[in-house]
């Protein structure tokens, strides 16, 4: 999703270098007829962005997961949901 969300923010001409973007991940499992299962993906992005292009992030931020061929190849089998910090510069 990280690649999604970069590529989305190129694509409306905000480039970030790489020590501005990142993310951190959780993956929960649970026990599912006794086979332990991925359910559910935590992703939580660190962002520090131009302050005149914040509304460009919500927006990409707002539409990069439907983009994304992960998260769509784990729609319906694992819950995925995202959080960001972003710091304006």
């Amino acid at each position: 999703m990280l690649g999604t969300l970069n590529g989305a923010l190129e694509v409306r001409q905000v480039s970030l270098p790489g020590s501005a973007i990142s993310a951190s991940v959780e993956g929960i499992n649970e026990v599912v007829e006794r086979i332990p299962t991925l359910t559910e993906l935590k992703v939580h992005y660190q962002l520090r962005i131009p302050a005149e292009a914040r509304e460009v992030v919500d927006r990409a931020l707002a539409s990069h997961q439907s983009k994304c061929p992960s998260a769509q190849s784990l729609a319906g089998a694992v819950q995925i949901s995202w959080t960001a910090d972003i710091t304006e510069e």
